[in-house]
């Protein structure tokens, strides 16, 4: 069982449903419609989809700068976990490899409806930063989708939970989820 002050979140794949708006607005405003959530199977999406890259880099700032007018939906069942988790646990903290805060943790605090005091938002602007953040916080948990940056999680003594994604269907030593359902009974409530 996890405690829950020692656990922490990644937010794009496991809270926010980032792939599904990357591909909503490739679709609705570039007109871009055979590409299927199923096809992103690697995290840098040149690699795995056939989009132009400077259209992959165009859509994927609009997203991260918070300039889309397709909503970011979370993924569903987390606002359930969180606010149950929140009610243990306050602060909850968000660790992401975006350089800035401030669009997403808006977002949180309105798709969410969490109160700015609820949670606290790192923005670390890389992904090998994150093992330092975590370790400062005494955070031994931490769910993420991003299986390369697991394994330096893993070696720094933070455990990572997988949250199932196609892009990080390569063989791993990790515990995985599919949903906060299947999350929820992990952390001791």
């Amino acid at each position: 069982m996890i405690n829950p002050s020692s656990l922490a979140f990644d937010i794009d794949g496991v809270l926010a449903d980032t792939m599904t708006l990357f591909l909503d607005i490739a679709r609705e405003e570039y007109k871009i419609r055979d590409v299927k959530y199923e096809d992103i199977t690697c995290y840098t999406l040149e690699e795995c989809v056939d989009i132009d890259p400077i259209l992959i880099e165009t859509i994927l700032t609009r997203i991260m700068d918070g300039t889309h007018k397709v909503p970011l939906k979370p993924m569903p069942g987390a606002r359930n976990v969180l606010t149950r988790l929140g009610r243990l646990h306050s602060p909850i903290l968000f660790v992401t490899a975006r350089s800035t805060r401030e669009p997403i943790f808006e977002w949180i605090q309105n798709a969410l409806s969490f109160d700015p005091d609820s949670i606290e938002v790192v923005a670390t602007g890389s992904f090998d930063a994150k093992v330092d953040v975590l370790l400062s916080r005494d955070i031994s948990y931490f769910v993420e989708d991003r299986l390369e940056t697991c394994y330096p999680l893993f070696e720094a003594g933070v455990t990572p939970i997988i949250f199932k994604q196609p892009w990080n269907r390569k063989r791993h030593p990790f515990v995985e989820v599919g949903t906060w359902k299947e999350l929820e009974p992990l952390i001791e409530f």
